[in-house]
């Protein structure tokens, strides 16, 4: 049996070499020449998995450690017998903590009261329902907008795409990336989009670049309708629009997810997939030695603070995501290196918070953040 694996993926070498030749290498490198005896592909978004790659191979499963899989041509596959799959999910907490720390880390510099504002979220699924959970945690209105889900589930949970732009301080979105259809998502964001919204608003793109149209966002910006940009996903990766970066917020190299327990997530996933095709019998496997940050305990004291103030100083310890908007800011042309070389970043449940001055409410919040309280 052989498997080719995108090098990039982390935790993965060793689970697999008992059972098969493993062949690690980058992903632009997996070419038709390297896959035609392969029996699995294991592979991340930069690899397009396409008749161009796979006819005439005798892949029989493709397994990507991503949420994502337009990057699959799952037509095709599912024409030519390759079993697919995806890991929904894994990195959603990662998503959601990045949006935490974008999040506070605005409220911090512009002087901002979350609990006051009213966030849009386009897109609820395993993303965009726990961002909305989280904004929701810490006070914020939160209005959530994701057509398939509003026509399977009815009820009143869900709002239009109008009513979000009517209202919205901020609107993230999470959605996947559509080209066609009812639910056609590609540059869901565009002038006439730009036009309906609401003077100063925040806008938040960590689904996928494609979503957005990068000259109304631009404009929308120019022109004073957009007060601040958050952008994770780019139109045209890794060639990303220099002017839009320089003028967003917080201009980040697709990381969002990147978090080593969402990579973690993803590989077992993946592997997990492997097995279960191929009969390997370690379909409950788990990444081991996953690496923690230097300090995992954070101490706060409260005199003084608004429960704001302590949320952010305890989400920002686990990520203080303006180093990274920082680094690609100053060096944009090395994207992928950045996306290839991501530090170690832990979720919430990793940290310890020691707190001294703080009421039960805000100690509540912590709780219902993830964080483990001292």
């Amino acid at each position: 049996m052989k498997i080719v694996a995108d090098d990039k993926i982390p935790y993965l070498k060793g689970a697999l070499e008992t059972f098969a030749e493993v062949k690690y290498l980058p992903g632009k490198d997996t070419t038709p020449e390297v896959v035609k005896d392969a029996d699995a592909i294991i592979t991340r978004t930069r690899t397009k998995c396409n008749e161009g790659l796979l006819s005439g191979s005798t892949v029989k499963m493709i397994a990507t450690a991503t949420i994502g899989y337009d990057h699959i041509d799952t037509g095709y596959c599912e024409a030519n017998g390759i079993e697919w799959t995806n890991a929904p999910g894994c990195n959603s907490w990662s998503v959601a903590q990045y949006i935490m720390a974008a999040l506070h880390h605005m409220a911090n510099q512009r002087k901002l009261e979350l609990s006051n504002m009213t966030i849009g979220v386009i897109g609820a699924g395993n993303v965009g329902s726990k961002v909305a959970k989280l904004c929701e945690l810490i006070g914020m209105n939160v209005l959530v907008n994701d057509p398939p889900r509003q026509r399977k589930e009815g009820g009143d949970s869900f709002v239009s795409i109008e009513e979000i732009q009517n209202q919205a301080d901020i609107i993230t979105f999470h959605t996947p990336l559509l080209r066609e259809g009812i639910d056609k998502t590609y540059h869901l964001f565009d002038y006439d989009f730009l036009k309906k919204c609401k003077d100063d608003f925040v806008f938040i793109n960590s689904s996928r670049g494609e979503v957005m149209n990068t000259s109304a966002v631009k404009d929308g910006m120019k022109s004073g309708k957009i007060l601040e940009a958050i952008i994770d996903c780019w139109e045209n990766e890794p060639d990303i629009d220099r002017e839009l970066l320089d003028m967003s917020f917080i201009s980040t190299p697709h990381i969002a997810g990147y978090s080593k327990d969402g990579k973690a997530n993803g590989t077992s996933m993946s592997v997990q997939a492997i097995s279960r095709k191929f009969n390997l019998g370690i379909d409950n496997w788990q990444c081991k030695n996953v690496e923690l940050p230097e300090h995992t305990t954070i101490e706060i004291d409260g005199e003084g603070k608004t429960t704001q103030q302590i949320i952010s100083e305890a989400v920002l310890f686990t990520y203080p995501i303006w180093l990274d908007s920082k680094k690609l800011k100053e060096s944009p042309e090395t994207f992928e290196k950045q996306r290839g070389d991501y530090p170690i970043r832990r979720e919430f449940p990793v940290f310890t918070v020691r707190l001294t001055n703080v009421d039960q409410n805000t100690l509540r919040m912590l709780q219902h953040l993830g964080f483990n309280i001292a």
